[in-house]
C-alpha cells in the first residue's frame, strides 16, 4: 500500500522530478562541458521548461493530494504552474543576450532560475506548512544568488545582500507563525486546519491569530506589498536587468497564487480576521506605489514601484474573498506577466557602446533614433497605466468588478483614483520618447531570443483584446475549482 501511495506521489509530482533531473543533467554539462553561457545551453533548458509545461498540462495527473498530503494537483495549480513556466522561459530568452556578453557568463546564472522554477512549482502544490517553507526556501535560495549575480558591480552585490538579510527576517517571522498555527491547531495540513476551523463550536484564538498574521507578513514581503517594500527599489536597480525582469513575473506569481490558496483554503473560516489586512495592504501598496514612483528618474526604480502598485491591485481581488476575485487575479497575473517580459526587454534593449543604461532621460526623442523600441516602450506603459484597449485594462477592470461585486465599492473607487494618478508617471516616460530632444541612438538588438521573447510580450499585451473570452473563461473554471 505504501508503495503504491508513493509512486502517485511521484506521479503527481513528475513535472517537477522531470526539470530537476533536467536541471541536474545541464549543471554537470556545464561543469565539464560549457562553463560559459551559451546559445546551446539556454535552449537546452528552454527544451526542458518547454516539456516540463507539456507534463503539466497533459492532464495525466488526477486531482487531489499525494505524498501523504503534502502536495496538491488541481486546475489551479496547473494554471499557475504553466504560467509560471511561461514566465521563467520568456525570461530566460530574454537572458541570451546578457548570458552571452563579455564572452560569456558562467553557466551558473541558467541553473539557478531553474532550481527557483522548480522551487516555485512546489510551492504553488504546497498543501501542508512545512512543504509549503521548504519550497519557499528553495525557490528563495536561488534568487538571492541571483540578485547579487553581478558580482564585480557593488549595486548588484548591495541588492543581493539586502534580499538575503530582509528575506532571511520575513522567513524567520514566517516560520514562528507556522509553529504557532502548529502548536494551536495540533497539525501542519492544510486539510486539518480548515476542518478543524470549520467547527461549529471551534473559536479562533489569539495564538492562531498572531501566527496568520506573522505567516501573512512573510507572504507580503515575498509580494514587496507595503509595508515590507523596503529591498524592491534597490534590488529592482542593483540586479541585473533579466533578473529584475525574472523578480518581477515568476517569483510573484508563484507567492501570490500560494498565497491566495493559503487563506482561501485552510483559513476560509477566518475571513474576518485576514480580509482587513489585505485590504489595508492592498490601500497603501498602491498609494506607495502611484506616489513613489513619481520623482523617480531610473527606470528600474520607478518598475519597482509600478510592481508594488500591481500588487496593491492585485491584493484588492483577494479581498474580495470570492471567486470572482481569484478569477480576476488569475485573469491579471497572465496580462502582467507578457507586458512586464516586453516592458523589461526593452529595457534590456538600453545599451551604448556596449554599456547598459537605465535613466529615464536616456529614452529621449527614442522615436527618432529606434521607432520600433518606441512602440514597444509605449504599449507596456499604456498597459501598465491601465488604458484601453491594452490587456493592462482588462486585468484592473475585472478586479475592480470583482471588488464591487464583493462588497468593496469604495475600494474599487479609491483603486481606481489611484490608477489615475499612476498614469502621470507612465505618460511622463511616453513624453520623454516622443517630444524630447533625441539622445544618441541605442545599440541594435542581436539576439534572436531577445526579439522574439519582446515581441511575444509586446503582441500579446496589445491585441488581447482581440479575443480575450479564452481567458476570461479558463480563469473563471480555475476560480471555481479553488473556491467551492
Amino acid at each position: 500500500m505504501l508503495d503504491i501511495l508513493v509512486n502517485a506521489g511521484i506521479v503527481a509530482i513528475k513535472p517537477e522530478i522531470f526539470l530537476l533531473f533536467s536541471t541536474v543533467v545541464l549543471l554537470l554539462y556545464g561543469l565539464y562541458r560549457q562553463p560559459r553561457a551559451s546559445t546551446q545551453l539556454i535552449v537546452l533548458a528552454l527544451v526542458a521548461i518547454l516539456f516540463t509545461g507539456f507534463l503539466v498540462t497533459c492532464r495525466s495527473i488526477p486531482e487531489g493530494t499525494y505524498l501523504g498530503g503534502m502536495f496538491e494537483s488541481s486546475q489551479f495549480t496547473v494554471f499557475v504552474k504553466t504560467l509560471i513556466l511561461t514566465a521563467g522561459g520568456l525570461v530566460l530568452m530574454l537572458a541570451s543576450g546578457y548570458l552571452r556578453e563579455d564572452g560569456g557568463r558562467p553557466f551558473e546564472f541558467i541553473i539557478l532560475m531553474l532550481f527557483a522554477i522548480i522551487g516555485m512549482m512546489l510551492m504553488v502544490s504546497a498543501a501542508d506548512l512545512l512543504a509549503l517553507y521548504m519550497a519557499l526556501e528553495m525557490s528563495s535560495l536561488a534568487l538571492y544568488v541571483l540578485a547579487s549575480f553581478s558580482r564585480d558591480h557593488a549595486k548588484s552585490s548591495e541588492a543581493g545582500l539586502k534580499y538575503f538579510v530582509l528575506g532571511a527576517l520575513a522567513s524567520g517571522m514566517m516560520l514562528f507563525g507556522m509553529s504557532l498555527v502548529y502548536g494551536f491547531a495540533g497539525s501542519t495540513s492544510f486539510s486539518a486546519i480548515s476542518e478543524l476551523f470549520a467547527g461549529q463550536h471551534y473559536v479562533l484564538s489569539k495564538g492562531v491569530v498572531v501566527g496568520l498574521i506573522l505567516i501573512v507578513v512573510g507572504f507580503c514581503f515575498k509580494l514587496s506589498a507595503v509595508p515590507f517594500h523596503m529591498w524592491t527599489p534597490d534590488v529592482y536597480e542593483g540586479a541585473p536587468t533579466p533578473v529584475t525582469a525574472f523578480f518581477a513575473t515568476a517569483p510573484k506569481i508563484a507567492a501570490l497564487a500560494l498565497f491566495m490558496r493559503f487563506l482561501l483554503e485552510p483559513f476560509s473560516q477566518a475571513i474576518s480576521q485576514w480580509q482587513q489586512v489585505i485590504v489595508f495592504v492592498s490601500i497603501v501598496s498602491m498609494l506607495v506605489g502611484a506616489l513613489g514612483a513619481i520623482n523617480q528618474t531610473n527606470i528600474k526604480r520607478l518598475l519597482a514601484y509600478s510592481s508594488i502598485g500591481h500588487i496593491g491591485f492585485m491584493l484588492m481581488g483577494l479581498a474580495a474573498a470570492n471567486n470572482n476575485g481569484v478569477q480576476a487575479i488569475l485573469i491579471y497575473m497572465v496580462v502582467y506577466v507578457f507586458m512586464s517580459v516586453g516592458m523589461f526587454g526593452s529595457v534590456l534593449l538600453m545599451k551604448r557602446g556596449g554599456e547598459s543604461f537605465d535613466g529615464i532621460k536616456d529614452l529621449s526623442g527614442l522615436s527618432q533614433t529606434n521607432p520600433l523600441l518606441a512602440i514597444i516602450f509605449s504599449i507596456c506603459l499604456f498597459s501598465m497605466a491601465g488604458i484601453p484597449p491594452m490587456s493592462g485594462f482588462f486585468g484592473k477592470f475585472y478586479v475592480v468588478l470583482a471588488a464591487i461585486e464583493g462588497g468593496f465599492t469604495w475600494l474599487a473607487v479609491l483603486g481606481v483614483c489611484i490608477s489615475v494618478i499612476s498614469c502621470y508617471y507612465y505618460l511622463k516616460i511616453v513624453k520623454t520618447i516622443y517630444f524630447d530632444d533625441p539622445e544618441p541612438a541605442f545599440d541594435k538588438a542581436r539576439s534572436w531570443l531577445v526579439n522574439s521573447a519582446i515581441a511575444i510580450g509586446a503582441t500579446v499585451t496589445m491585441l488581447f483584446f482581440l479575443v480575450p473570452t479564452p481567458l476570461v473563461t479558463l480563469a473563471k473554471a480555475v476560480a471555481a475549482s479553488l473556491i467551492k
